[in-house]
């Protein structure tokens, strides 16, 4: 059983009927929602829904758990899934898996499938992430639910207890963030590397010489700090792993724990490089620019001579 009706539940649908599970869909607008769903998943009320069904993908917000109040006495005894997310990190003092856990102690809570995209689940396993991660304190609920994921071509993975619910919650929120300090370190490094280059082509020839060279800003300005910031991302790539592997020779092991500044830095070193590889990726459009330009530049001289 699928409770909602929104995008991941859709997507949730289609991706268990490939499977070949049988699917009821629960909706409070039956009739309106019914199109969205494929022909094979049987789309009704809640109530009918949840009687209906055993397992149930709990697939609406936080916030709509409580609508579900009255259908405490038909879920008892059913395992529902928890498959939502928050907007904020640690935005509940409690997981949105404990908390339908506590709206419905009559119920076997798992956590599991929040982690895998609505467009993974309409693609299948072969693109995107693979993994499922599950957690409840019930373990046949939780072989369960593995052995679904499994059926539907995903890699189950044991996360242990509900109380790891709040970890696995915050996952999709940490991709982002991961890439602020790179995102950050690179504009500020394309900022002092074309001041410079802006100061030493075009401003410094203008104010000594009274050349206006003010054309090579978009493109051969924007060409020459490229490549500086590529250089630079790209060694601070490798910078922290030599000074990790220093560190460890000097205090004799390799079980002491790095400074904070060290950590954070070999834990970026993977957005850095994708950085440095974009940069250079630019570096090189750019760089087929220049010959185009050049060659305008020869026809126009070559129009004005013939005139």
């Amino acid at each position: 059983g699928v409770l909602g009706s929104g995008d991941f539940a859709r997507s949730l649908a289609i991706r268990l009927v490939c499977s070949g599970f049988k699917v009821v869909v629960g909706s409070r607008n039956p009739k309106r929602k019914a199109g969205l769903f494929p022909s094979a998943a049987e789309v009704t009320f809640q109530a009918e829904a949840v009687k209906k069904t055993d397992i149930i993908f709990v697939a609406v917000f936080r916030e709509h758990y409580s609508t579900l109040c009255d259908l405490a006495d038909v879920l008892a005894g059913k395992i529902l899934v928890d498959v939502s997310n928050n907007t904020e990190i640690n935005h509940h003092k409690e997981s949105n898996a404990e908390y339908l856990a506590s709206l419905f102690p009559a119920c076997t809570v798992v956590k599991g499938f929040n982690v895998i995209s609505a467009w993974t689940l309409q693609s299948g396993a072969r693109d995107g992430n693979k993994q499922v991660l599950i957690c409840s304190n019930n373990q046949e609920a939780k072989r369960i639910v593995a052995e679904i994921a499994q059926v539907m071509g995903f890699t189950p993975v044991d996360m242990g207890c509900m109380s790891s619910a709040c970890e696995i919650e915050n996952i999709p929120l940490r991709l982002l963030p991961a890439w602020k300090i790179p995102i950050f370190l690179a504009l500020g490094l394309f900022l002092c590397f074309f001041t410079y280059n802006l100061v030493r082509q075009v401003i410094h020839p203008y104010i000594r010489e009274q050349k206006n060279k003010f054309y090579k800003i978009p493109i051969e300005v924007v060409n020459t700090t490229l490549p500086c910031v590529a250089y630079v991302m790209l060694s601070l790539v490798y910078l922290p792993g030599v000074l990790a592997a220093s560190s460890q020779l000097y205090y004799g092991t390799k079980y002491r724990r790095f400074p904070d500044w060290l950590d954070q830095w070999l834990q970026h070193r993977k957005q850095i490089g994708l950085l440095s590889f974009f940069c250079a990726a630019l570096h090189a459009v750019y760089s087929l620019c220049l010959p185009m330009r050049r060659s305008h530049r020869y026809l126009l001289i070559e129009t004005a001579v013939k005139q």
